[in-house]
């Protein structure tokens, strides 16, 4: 087996939505020279392929497969987003446990295929199956990457613009931590065009105002379970999140992104993957940033942390 990685090579394990709308926003993009497919369902995965292929002539050439895993062979990142559904009156722990059974079938089959690539893991409960991956995998720490609070903070910037009346690529503001309920808000850092949230008046003459800031909150941390009431799943927003993401790795942009991945002890969390501004680039992390961050937001993210443990410890 060649383990050489092919320059613009990448493997997508998962055709459902969220693949698919990943594959989908990667052919658009004209990032990659070469695209395989790997599902359970390999028909599902054929059909994703033929159809993708029909659009080429409209967009930049590249190739585009259904494979197996050994057709991994050489990628220089392999994109995640299989797994199981939550079934009708099954707990988040069952959800937990399946799941981290799929993984260990697929984490070693990638490896095998590609030991020189980089992971990148969309399957929820991401920030958990991020840290069993790593450690089931063998790579290096920085090489196992979870989709980790990426689509949190789109949202919270698009709603922060939304209400500033101002173009969200100009809100600078993250949510860290889990990607869940425990997620939190970095409202010390929030800004727009370097002036603190709390000072920023917009063109609309609306100004900071804390019932306001605590909705919009809100409305980002259960903006999947509105989604998911009205058309039953999300894909679009993390496919093209997804995309930031390899596109970072691809480019060698060094790109700030709160994505998942085991912190040295910075903020004083270890020991459990964590959506945290993390700088992303051709060896996948480069850095996890220390942010000078408020103390309640500092207990916070360790709250934040230590219910993934918990959980963890329960599988």
């Amino acid at each position: 087996m060649d383990d050489e990685k092919v320059a613009g090579k990448v493997g997508l394990v998962g055709t459902g939505m969220v693949g698919s709308s990943f594959a989908y926003a990667l052919m658009q993009r004209g990032l990659a020279n070469e695209l395989v497919l790997v599902d359970k369902d390999h028909a599902r995965a054929e059909g994703e392929a033929m159809d993708l292929n029909h659009g080429l002539p409209f967009v930049r050439p590249m190739r585009i497969s259904a494979g197996s895993y050994a057709q991994l062979a050489g990628c220089e990142v392999v994109v995640i987003t299989a797994g199981a559904n939550q079934r009708p009156g099954e707990t988040r722990l069952d959800l937990l446990q399946r799941n981290a059974a799929v993984f260990r079938e697929i984490v070693p089959q990638v490896v095998a295929a590609s030991p020189n690539g980089i992971i990148v893991i969309a399957t929820n409960p991401v920030d958990i199956l991020t840290t069993i991956s790593s450690e089931i995998s063998g790579l290096p720490v920085g090489r196992v990457i979870g989709s980790g609070t990426i689509l949190d903070t789109a949202r919270f910037r698009y709603l922060l613009g939304e209400y500033y009346r101002v173009d969200s690529r100009s809100v600078h503001a993250y949510i860290v931590g889990e990607h869940g309920d425990t997620e939190l808000a970095l409202w010390s850092l929030a800004n727009i065009a370097g002036v603190r949230l709390r000072d920023f008046v917009g063109t609309n003459g609306k100004g900071y105002d804390q019932v306001v800031m605590d909705a919009v909150f809100e409305q980002t941390r259960t903006a999947a379970y509105e989604i998911i009431k009205r058309k039953h799943a999300t894909y679009y927003a993390i496919g093209l999140g997804l995309l930031t993401i390899v596109e970072a790795i691809l480019r060698d942009q060094r790109t700030v992104l709160t994505v998942s991945t085991l912190p040295g002890g910075q903020y004083g969390v270890e020991g459990i993957a964590i959506g945290l501004p993390t700088i992303i680039g051709r060896r996948g992390v480069e850095a996890v940033l220390d942010l000078p961050i408020g103390d309640d937001e500092r207990a916070a993210l360790q709250h934040s942390a230590q219910t993934l443990k918990e959980r963890l410890a329960q599988i």
